[in-house]
């Protein structure tokens, strides 16, 4: 019996993002307090030059839920596809963009 080969590997993608770049995120969560801090502690996890003072917020506009977006140096997919998990599996986070 032979054994049939494994599928040939798809090759990556061609990368539309340039690294190292600057590459901005917005995520949403009720506006409670630590939405912020909770946020620009993950960014500084994935990005160690990251600046807390550029992050941009926005209420909605019935002030329940606040939009903020980071602005982190993205230095490979992997990098920001792990972010993207950690920040959208946060139980304060609602949606990430």
């Amino acid at each position: 019996m032979t054994v049939p080969a494994p599928p040939p590997e798809i090759p990556r993608q061609e990368s539309l993002i340039e690294y190292p770049s600057q590459f901005p995120i917005k995520v949403m969560g009720e506006k409670v307090d630590g939405l912020v801090h909770a946020i620009s502690v993950i960014a500084g996890q994935f990005d160690p030059a990251f600046d807390a003072s550029t992050i941009e917020l926005r209420e909605s506009k019935g002030g329940k839920y606040l939009g903020v977006t980071v602005t982190i140096t993205a230095t490979s997919r992997e990098q920001l596809d792990e972010l993207y998990r950690t920040l959208s599996t946060h139980p304060m986070v609602k949606v990430v963009l």
